[in-house]
């Protein structure tokens, strides 16, 4: 059973994201909240993101969404760092500060900004071990930053039980086919 599932996934650099409005935006979310519903309904109760941006943005603002119909629903924001959002554009640092507000737990795991890409590892392997599952916007065919924390869950799996969910261009393909279908 996953009580706490930890979600990642690509930059918008890495997808060819460039607008806020993007309509694969939108099919990205989809995807993610189909997947943490089923979660819901065996017992999920938090969903764990470092707070990057992109994919784990877009999958808190899905998690607050869900929590008025799922009340249980907790989100949890681990950074990895604090100031991370410091560098940021006035829009990013604005989402990540309504995230951050409608989160339920929120902590850095080092209390110190960044220093060096060891925070980055210390965020997954800590991630990992606090949670039961990785959902991830991940293709092992178009390699990019969430390589790592699945790498990190792939080790995992071979000391326990650790669910790995991937949501590969695959299942973004079929999820705007049947967005299309719907709305015909």
């Amino acid at each position: 059973m996953i009580h706490t599932l930890a979600i990642t996934g690509y930059k918008s650099h890495e997808l060819g994201i460039f607008q806020p409005s993007h309509p694969a935006i939108s099919i990205i979310k989809k995807s993610i909240e189909r997947n943490i519903r089923s979660f819901v309904e065996e017992g999920l109760e938090w969903v764990v993101i470092s707070g990057q941006l992109e994919v784990e943005l877009w999958a808190a603002e899905v998690v607050i969404d869900l929590k008025e119909e799922f009340h249980d629903l907790k989100l949890a924001v681990l950074l990895p760092f604090v100031e991370q959002e410091k560098n940021w554009n006035e829009e990013n640092k604005h989402l990540f500060e309504e995230i951050l507000i409608n989160a339920d737990y929120v902590n850095a795991i080092t209390n110190r900004p960044y220093e060096s890409p060891a925070q980055f590892r210390l965020k997954n392997e800590f991630i990992i071990q606090k949670s039961d599952g990785l959902l991830l916007v991940y293709d092992e065919e178009k390699e990019g930053t969430p390589k790592f924390m699945f790498q990190r869950a792939k080790k995992e799996q071979e000391k326990r039980n650790y669910l790995i969910q991937q949501i590969t261009f695959y299942d973004l393909q079929l999820m705007v086919e049947e967005t299309q279908w719907n709305q015909s």
